[in-house]
């Protein structure tokens, strides 16, 4: 099945390297890594990322992976993205954060939004749009059609670099129960990033700031009225799909959501983990025979079983990209409601067989000065620790999420 394409013509701005390829954009996130490694103090005091290397994302062309070709980006795709966030979250987890939330939304943009909407958020080429699952604030329809929104969203992580928002507020004077969401985008101009980060256990540096929004005026086009819109459905196909006939703009945008995270899960741990293979190397036991530590069959246990747990969440992961990628090339009808909660619940057990080999293993048996207040390790597991209090992830995905996909796949 091939969706079908516009022929319009458009002087959109070419990628910074038109001949760049997939493999050389994560090679360029893996080649970054030990200087973020180096820098996570100053990123976490700063609560968000370098300019410098906020410059260096752009430069390598990170943040138009997702960008379609129409409109002057790679268009690498999904695998690709959530490679390079998971290599960023290995060497920062708060970069890693920072960078995947403020540049993922691409795909839904081009998924969900129609042509005059994606020429005018992608016109600037680089594309950033911090998001939240919560619905605040208030929508009010005004006269000419477009919507005038209020309120405060926090926890928008990659505000501090973003070029827009994506929002959901509660529609003023909807007479449905509960109330209808307005899903909106809005422009840069129409927000301003709160200095309200920085003090949370964890992900100090991913730049989750709070946006307040007063009196913003958003088209008509850059809107969708209805549900929350890990909700929508695209079994009838998308604007994204006909307008590009790339099947990954047309993929379930709750499944998605749930890679993004299980991917920088294991980043994350497989960061622990390279910082535990170091001290196997350098410290020796505690007791009698006093050995290395690699040559003591306790710590072999413990670092062989962790890296065997963190190499199936990995595996896992990447099957469930590749299950996403293939059903999505399918066609529309094949992205249901059931599938988008199978990828979900496999991501379920991506964060836990991560969090199990860190807290489980890594964190009891690397030794207390290996967790001291700036320690790589100590911050992963801060990190870690934080990813763990995300709503989305600690009461959705295992109750609801579950249990919709049990009922689901029993009422067949």
């Amino acid at each position: 099945m091939t969706a079908m394409t516009t022929t319009t013509q458009h002087d959109f701005p070419e990628p910074p390297e038109p001949g760049l390829t997939a493999a050389q954009v994560v090679a360029r996130a893996e080649a970054l890594v030990p200087e973020l490694v180096r820098r996570q103090a100053e990123t976490e005091e700063r609560s968000f990322y370098a300019e410098d290397i906020h410059e260096r994302f752009a430069r390598n062309g990170f943040y138009r992976i997702l960008v379609p070709r129409r409109y002057g980006g790679y268009e690498f795709g999904i695998e690709t993205f959530l490679r390079v966030s998971m290599t960023l979250a290995r060497g920062c987890p708060s970069t890693g954060w920072m960078y995947c939330m403020g540049a993922t939304h691409a795909l839904l943009a081009a998924t969900l939004f129609g042509e005059r909407a994606q020429a005018e958020l992608f016109s600037a080429g680089d594309f950033i749009c911090p998001s939240t699952i919560i619905p605040a604030g208030s929508a009010v329809l005004a006269d000419d059609g477009s919507w005038t929104v209020n309120g405060t969203w926090s926890y928008c992580s990659g505000a501090p670099y973003a070029t827009h928002f994506m929002g959901h507020a509660p529609i003023e004077g909807d007479d449905a129960q509960p109330p209808r969401l307005l899903f909106f985008i809005a422009p840069r101009s129409q927000w301003r990033v709160l200095d309200d980060w920085g003090q949370q256990l964890g992900l100090r540096g991913s730049g989750s700031h709070s946006i307040t929004v007063e009196n913003g005026r958003i088209p008509d086009y850059l809107t969708i009225p209805g549900g929350h819109i890990t909700e929508a459905d695209v079994t009838a196909g998308t604007p994204g799909w006909s307008l590009h006939g790339n099947p990954e703009y047309c993929g379930g945008q709750l499944a998605y959501m749930n890679l993004e995270s299980a991917a920088l899960a294991v980043g994350m741990a497989q960061g622990a983990l390279e910082v535990y293979r170091d001290l196997m190397r350098q410290r020796s036991t505690l007791v009698p025979p006093v050995v290395p530590r690699y040559e003591n069959p306790d710590y072999q246990f413990w670092c062989g079983d962790a890296v065997g747990m963190v190499d199936t969440a990995e595996a896992a992961l990447l099957y469930a990209v590749q299950q996403w990628r293939e059903t999505s090339a399918r066609g529309p009808a094949a992205v249901t409601r059931e599938w988008n909660l199978r990828i979900t619940a496999i991501c379920r057990h991506v964060l836990r067989l991560c969090w199990q080999a860190v807290e489980g293993y890594l964190m009891p048996t690397a030794g207390s000065s290996a967790i001291r207040h700036g320690e790589r390790l100590e911050r992963v597991w801060r990190d870690m620790s934080m990813l763990h209090t995300h709503a989305g992830l600690s009461v959705l995905l295992p109750t609801v999420a579950v249990r919709e996909l049990g009922r689901t796949i029993g009422a067949r």
